[in-house]
């Protein structure tokens, strides 16, 4: 369900796309400091230590025999406490290397390694890999060194004299731990500045998102405003990506109700020119009805005259309910539905008929127009009226975006069987009471059209006929605020 949500929101995916975006740039970025602050401590690491290198290569010397020393003016300039210490993490070592093997390019093997050494190393000595070195080129290494200690080397091969055959390799070599370190605290720092930086990126994401967004809230503000009945057409100017779409949707609007007043316009002339000669034709024939040479033909007449009265009224309903379901129409119920029930009790006076209903708190509001709720409720409370013995009880009830009517009546009720035949267009029931047949027809096409819907069953009250009319209702405010809320979240 969540994942529908974020596919379906507008919010939620570019949320998401900019988290993605954000997420890959900040770690290519943090990767990218990383290696450079990398690089750069340890070349700084590395060009302390070459310092190192050069005083130990300034303060070589051989004596008389050949053996290697250290000058030791040259040897207090390198009276660093940590030569001194034991496995401080400071080390240099001299070896020897045979010539010939450096000169011929071959791997240097060590006739012997650790012939000097600072008192740091105490019994240790340090074991490079073993690689050719011309002289005066510096090798660097990365070796573990007394315990365990990550240790960066720089070695380097000289000779002391042309006519000495001996190379010697000086190795100077510096615990890495606070290289570690340093890159350790760097690489904490820096993921907390961008996190911090990603946190900071997605405020400014989110609040750019609402901002562009706060157009199509007001759309939906807009179309609340038509769905309630409170406008016909969507207001206020929008940015230019909205507003097309704001223009082509008001003149679909425009045309629809331009369409629908059209063809009421119509229909209901059409039905005044016809009923003006059907009225001359049913008088003509209720006066041949008089002659008794004519009757038959009358009598032929006049009941053709019913079912074209019939089918002219039949067609005037479905084009009044052309309409049915066109935002911006709004109708409160209690007052159409107050108003029909004194009608009908003044119509139905002589049979006493008891009528209960109690207006519903809060109001209901129909979504569609007055004349069509007038039309249908007409029809039912009429039917009612004509079956009941005494007493009709009517209730309402709105569920969200529902409108339920329910009329019982305390009459024969109706079979099963018979309900569709009830529902079809001129069909009577009881030819011994009035009525054209089309009432229920007229209502459940007009519910159709408002896509409700007309269901029958026994009055658990009463026990006789029980209508239930389903039409769409107006949300009231609290009902669209939690619509939208839900939204806002999804």
């Amino acid at each position: 369900m969540k994942l529908r949500r974020i596919r379906e929101s507008i919010r939620w995916r570019l949320a998401l796309a900019m988290a993605c975006a954000m997420c890959a740039a900040l770690f290519l970025t943090g990767w990218a400091l990383q290696r450079l602050f990398h690089e750069h401590v340890t070349q700084q690491f590395a060009q302390a230590l070459e310092i190192h290198l050069d005083q130990v290569t300034a303060g070589l010397e051989t004596d008389e025999n050949g053996s290697p020393r250290i000058d030791p003016e040259q040897l207090e300039q390198l009276n660093d406490p940590l030569w001194q210490e034991p496995y401080s993490g400071l080390y240099w070592q001299v070896d020897r290397i045979k010539s010939a093997d450096a000169s011929a390019g071959q791997t240097a093997k060590h006739a012997q390694t650790g012939i000097l050494r600072s008192r740091s190393l105490w019994d240790a000595t340090l074991i490079l890999p073993q690689d050719a070195l011309a002289d005066g080129r510096t090798h660097q290494h990365v070796i573990t060194g007394p315990n365990q200690q990550t240790l960066m080397t720089l070695e380097r091969a000289v000779h002391t004299d042309e006519s000495d055959e001996n190379q010697w390799r000086l190795i100077v070599a510096a615990d890495m731990a606070s290289v570690e370190q340093a890159l350790a605290g760097f690489s904490g720092l820096l993921a907390l500045s961008l996190g911090i930086l990603f946190v900071l990126l997605m405020l400014a994401a989110i609040l750019q998102i609402h901002v562009g967004l706060a157009p199509l809230r007001r759309l939906r503000a807009a179309l609340r405003q038509i769905r309630r009945g409170k406008a016909h057409q969507l207001s206020g100017r929008y940015p230019q990506e909205v507003q097309p779409l704001v223009d082509d949707f008001n003149q679909v609007l425009s045309r629809n109700a331009e369409i629908v007043s059209r063809s009421r316009t119509q229909a209901g002339n059409l039905a005044h020119a016809i009923k003006t000669p059907l009225a001359v034709l049913q008088q003509a024939g209720e006066l041949a009805l008089q002659t008794p040479e004519t009757q038959e033909l009358a009598q032929l007449l006049l009941e053709q005259v019913d079912i074209a009265g019939r089918q002219v009224n039949w067609h005037l309903a479905h084009s009044r309910a052309a309409a049915a379901g066109v935002p911006g129409h709004a109708t409160p119920l209690a007052p159409v539905l107050a108003s029909l029930i004194q009608t009908m009790k003044m119509v139905y006076a002589e049979r006493n008929i008891e009528m209960d209903w109690e207006a519903p708190a809060p109001p209901v509001v129909f979504a569609g127009e007055t004349q069509d709720l007038q039309e249908m409720l007409g029809n039912l409370l009429d039917n009612a009226c004509k079956w009941a013995r005494g007493r009709i009880v009517i209730e309402t009830a709105c569920h969200a975006t529902e409108l339920t009517i329910d009329i019982g009546d305390d009459g024969p009720g109706m079979l099963p069987e018979v309900v569709n035949s009830a529902l079809l267009r001129g069909v009577r029931l009881d030819e011994s009471t009035p009525g054209s047949g089309l009432g229920l027809s007229i209502v459940t096409e007009l519910a159709t059209l408002y896509r409700g819907r007309l269901e029958f069953s026994s009055s658990p009250s009463l026990g006789g006929l029980q209508v239930r009319l389903i039409l769409p209702a107006v949300p009231g405010e609290q009902e669209m605020d939690s619509g939208d809320s839900a939204d806002d979240r999804s």
